[in-house]
C-alpha cells in the first residue's frame, strides 16, 4: 500500500522539477509580450503552445493523473474537462474573431482614432478631439435611461452605467438599423458596469438597449 501511495504522489524531486518547468513555461510568454519579440498570431499561437505545455506539466507532475490504482476514471473526467474548456474558449474566438470581421475599416480607424485623440493624420484632420472635457452621466436603472436626453458640448465624455439587475448592450441608432457612433457601434454594460465615449460628432443619436428596444434614449452633440 505504501509503495502504491508513492507511486501516485511522487516525489520531492519531481515537484521540484514540475515547479521549474512550469515556471519557465510562464516567463517566456512573459518576456515574449512585454518585450513584443513576437506579436500578431505567431505571439496567440506561442502562449497557447505555452499554456497547452504548462497544463501537461500541472497534470503529470502535480495532479498525477493516470498513477493511481484506477486512472481510467480520472483520465475521463480530465478529457471531459479539457473538451468543455475547448469549446469555451474556442466559441469565444469565433465570436470575437465575427465581430471584428463585421465591424468595417472606417469604424475601426475611427474607434482608433477617438480613443488616442489622434486629431491629425498628415496634416488632415480628423475630427477627434485634443482632450475630453466635461463628464456626463447617463444611467440605465428600472429598465429607462436617466436622463432620457441628454444636450453636451463636442469633446464632451458621456458615462453610461447600468444599475438593472440584468446585462444591457446599449446600441446607437433606431432598431433595427444600428449606426457607429465614433466609431463604437455599441456598448456591453453587466450589472453595475459603465463604459465612457467621446462626443466627437456633433448632432442627435438615439441610442437603446439592443435586448430590450423598447429602453432608449437619445443625445445631443453641439
Amino acid at each position: 500500500m505504501s509503495k502504491q501511495h508513492n507511486r501516485q504522489e511522487g516525489t520531492m524531486g519531481s515537484y521540484v522539477i514540475g515547479f521549474v518547468l512550469a515556471l519557465i513555461c510562464s516567463l517566456i510568454p512573459y518576456y515574449l509580450v512585454f518585450h513584443q519579440t513576437v506579436t500578431g498570431n505567431g505571439l496567440l499561437a506561442t502562449i497557447l503552445g505555452f499554456a497547452l505545455a504548462q497544463m501537461l506539466i500541472q497534470i503529470t507532475f502535480f495532479l498525477h493523473i493516470g498513477r493511481g490504482p484506477k486512472p481510467r476514471w480520472e483520465l475521463y473526467f480530465f478529457a471531459a474537462t479539457v473538451s468543455s474548456i475547448l469549446v469555451v474558449v474556442g466559441g469565444s474566438l469565433l465570436i470575437i474573431n465575427n465581430l471584428h470581421y463585421n465591424m468595417t475599416p472606417d469604424e475601426q480607424t475611427a474607434n482608433v482614432v477617438n480613443n488616442e485623440g489622434i486629431t491629425q493624420v498628415s496634416g488632415f484632420k480628423t475630427g477627434a478631439c485634443p482632450e475630453a472635457h466635461t463628464n456626463h452621466q447617463i444611467v440605465v436603472k428600472n429598465n429607462q435611461f436617466d436622463p432620457a436626453h441628454l444636450v453636451a458640448a463636442k469633446c464632451d465624455t458621456v458615462t453610461f452605467r447600468n444599475e438593472d439587475a440584468e446585462s444591457r448592450t446599449i446600441a446607437f441608432g433606431t432598431p433595427p438599423q444600428d449606426i457607429a457612433y465614433a466609431g463604437q457601434r455599441d456598448l456591453s454594460l453587466p450589472k453595475n458596469y459603465n463604459q465612457t465615449i467621446i462626443l466627437s460628432e456633433t448632432g442627435t443619436y438615439q441610442f437603446y438597449d439592443s435586448l430590450h428596444q423598447t429602453v432608449a434614449g437619445s443625445l445631443t452633440a453641439n
